[in-house]
């Protein structure tokens, strides 16, 4: 006999003690087979489905840099990766239940940090796919080592909200754009002959004048 597992995510929430971004997924696994497990090294990869969910028109317009127009959604809405994360999984039998940390980050270069910053409500479709590694005892005590297949997966639909409760625990109603070398110094040096006195005040500046200057 071999080991079974089967997964299913029960909830999720923010990590609040985390020095970063974390969102913790409870994890409930069984063992169909009857083996008492000594310990799983789990890995996971976790990808969105976007066709899983409707948009409203201002998420759809700030979409396109990654699906392009609706009109083209039919063809460009597929899975994506958004990230891998791991765990271990202590010593049970029948079935058990566990954290699984998810780092998060605010990178929005990344699609699917870029996916979810856009989202204003409602739930995100996720696919985990787990791999990884179970220890438990054969016949006669000695250690049985079977691979936990990609097959066994678990989808959830993760509110908004709660991914939203743990980017605003570190980084509350902010949003972050990588800037290369030049581009930053020319925007230091905008701000500091304007005398603004944040980045966004630049930024605000900048935006007003080509609106103004587009119309």
């Amino acid at each position: 006999m071999t080991v079974e597992l089967s997964f299913e995510v029960l909830g999720a929430a923010p990590e609040p003690y985390a020095a970063a971004p974390v969102l913790t997924m409870h994890l409930g696994v069984t063992e169909s087979s009857g083996i008492a497990v000594h310990t799983v090294a789990l890995r996971c990869q976790i990808r969105i489905e976007p066709q899983g969910r409707r948009y409203q028109d201002a998420e759809a317009e700030l979409l396109g840099d990654i699906f392009g127009p609706r009109s083209q959604w039919s063809q460009s809405l597929r899975p994506f990766l958004w990230t891998h994360c791991s765990a271990l999984v202590p010593g049970f039998r029948g079935a058990t239940e566990l954290d699984l940390p998810v780092p998060c980050s605010y990178d929005v270069e990344v699609a699917g940090n870029k996916y979810l910053s856009v989202l204003r409500d409602g739930e995100i479709p996720l696919l985990l796919l787990f791999s990884g590694t179970a220890f438990s005892r054969g016949g006669g005590g000695s250690l049985q080592i079977t691979q936990v297949p990609w097959h066994a997966e678990a989808r959830y639909r993760l509110p908004v909200a709660v991914w939203r409760a743990v980017m605003d625990q570190h980084f509350p109603n902010t949003a972050w754009v990588r800037l290369g070398r030049d581009s930053y110094e020319a925007l230091a040096r905008y701000k500091t002959q304007r005398g603004l006195l944040g980045w966004d005040d630049a930024v605000d500046e900048l935006v007003r004048h080509a609106t103004e200057r587009a119309r």
